[in-house]
């Protein structure tokens, strides 16, 4: 068989190999293990960065790339709606139809040319190199044609283009705008209540990257100890809470290496804390946490349980996650055990606990800050799923607790489906439970509404939006 006679290259520019990136290359490698696998960017980024820390020669990071790296994979994530709206207004096809992988870049160049400073050739130039690296030349001129037609105006201007007038559809305005899914701007709105200046600030809270929270573990580790580290200032509310500024590294702080300290937003330690705090008929001898992955607030409990000398109980269904309570726990100076165990199916006897805490599975509306995916996939039949569990869950609490304990029922989602209709429903059935006023257990925090219980929110409390009902067993 004769060899095909080559055919001539057409004349023009040589053929140039595309220039690798380090750092576009991995946020698009977390981008699409976000949409791939269902990975949270935050369980997934720190290791690929880990690993680029750890190369040698130009493919390793610094500091300066790595923040970068999070600032592309973040901010891309937080402003997917946004840009899916611009995007699609610069093809001529559905964003169904756009192969994802394509999706990604395109979305990593958007947010480049509109969310940060980098300059326009620049944020084009480099998005259109990542393309040819990992999608070939053919769709890097789609890439290069997309993002020159958006690089024609600045945020604003395509959010006129974009977004729906306010004064004929205010939720859908907002969620183009703020980059919520529409249904998740209408809960959270209900759930806030007022007018248009809340639930703007509440939305605009969602999409700031939140500051890095530390717990000092009381007997194990001070705050001042905290405070001595470079960048670090004094929580707003918690009396155990440090906050990191911008560039802070958890893991290069002694404390938290030693288990002495963790990473625990202010919100969740204000739950611990309050149910700790709560006055008790009778003795203090016996604590549950009875949904304990994985691991914060069980081990802020069991510091606090272990200063009073009483026994803390963390169960967690899941055994894996039941392991990382155990991790959490490990060194706790006081009485404890870890179990894996179902909260709806306790292995525990009636009124053996003088306190018990069920935070809750839950949506994790709360929480956009730090888990910005979630939002896209969460969906509103998602809360018919997790509503049985939760009433199974504080009804079981409340089987648990002895006659004048107290239970705190806690969920990091403002949704009222979760909230107060889980404690409204649960309580109508137990005549021998009663709601306690949660508000003076949380002292110095403003703004905590007419009780009895508390919602927190990230655009008032600088915390993650959790929900704390507290209820006493009267007979």
């Amino acid at each position: 068989m004769s060899e095909q006679p080559r055919r001539p290259r057409k004349p023009g520019k040589p053929y140039r190999r595309p220039q690798k990136d380090p750092v576009r290359l991995l946020a698009f490698e977390a981008l699409r293990a976000v949409d791939e696998r269902d990975a949270y960017a935050n369980l997934v980024l720190p290791p690929l960065l880990r690993k680029a820390r750890e190369k040698e020669g130009p493919e390793k990071f610094d500091a300066r790339d790595a923040a970068l790296a999070t600032e592309l994979v973040y901010g891309t994530l937080r402003r997917q709606g946004t840009y899916d709206a611009v995007i699609a207004d610069c093809v001529d096809r559905p964003l169904r139809e756009v192969d994802p992988p394509v999706l990604d870049v395109l979305s990593l160049g958007v947010h480049q040319l509109l969310g940060t400073r980098i300059p326009t050739h620049a944020a084009v130039s480099a998005s259109v190199e990542l393309a040819r690296v990992v999608l070939g030349d053919g769709r890097a001129k789609f890439v290069n044609a997309v993002l020159r037609k958006v690089a024609r105006d600045d945020l604003d201007g395509w959010l006129a283009r974009v977004a729906p007038p306010y004064d004929e559809d205010p939720e859908d305005h907002l969620a183009v705008v703020h980059s919520h899914p529409r249904w998740v701007v209408s809960a959270l709105w209900d759930s806030l209540g007022g007018g248009r200046a809340g639930i703007e600030e509440l939305l605009a809270a969602d999409n700031e990257r939140p500051e890095v929270t530390l717990v000092a573990r009381p007997g194990r580790a001070t705050r001042d100890e905290l405070l001595g580290e470079e960048a670090a200032v004094a929580g707003r509310w918690s009396p155990y809470a440090v906050r990191l500024s911008e560039g802070g590294e958890p893991g290069a702080v002694e404390a938290v290496r030693e288990g002495r300290a963790g990473v625990q937003d202010e919100g969740s330690q204000l739950v611990a804390l309050a149910l700790a705090d709560a006055p008790l008929d009778g003795p203090d001898r016996r604590w549950l946490d009875g949904c304990a992955g994985p691991g914060g607030k069980a081990a802020l409990l069991g510091a606090l349980a272990a200063e009073r000398g009483a026994f803390l109980l963390a169960s967690e269904k899941q055994p894996h996650r039941a392991g990382l309570v155990a991790k959490a726990l490990a060194g706790n100076p006081g009485p404890y055990q870890v179990i894996a165990a179902d909260g709806t199916r306790p292995p525990w006897r009636p009124g053996s606990f003088d306190r018990v805490l069920v935070d809750v599975p839950c949506t994790g509306l709360g929480a956009l800050r730090r888990r910005p995916e979630a939002r896209w996939r969460r969906r509103p039949e998602d809360l018919d799923g997790f509503a049985p569990l939760q009433r199974g869950l504080l009804r079981e609490a409340l089987e648990a607790v002895r006659v004048g304990g107290v239970v705190a029922y806690a969920t990091c989602s403002p949704h009222l489906a979760e909230t107060r209709a889980v404690v409204a429903d649960v309580l109508k059935r137990r005549p021998d439970a009663e709601l306690l006023d949660a508000r003076p257990l949380l002292p110095g925090v403003p703004a905590l509404g007419e009780g009895p219980d508390v919602q927190l929110w990230p655009h008032v409390h600088g915390t993650d939006a959790m929900y704390l009902a507290l209820v006493r067993r009267t007979s």
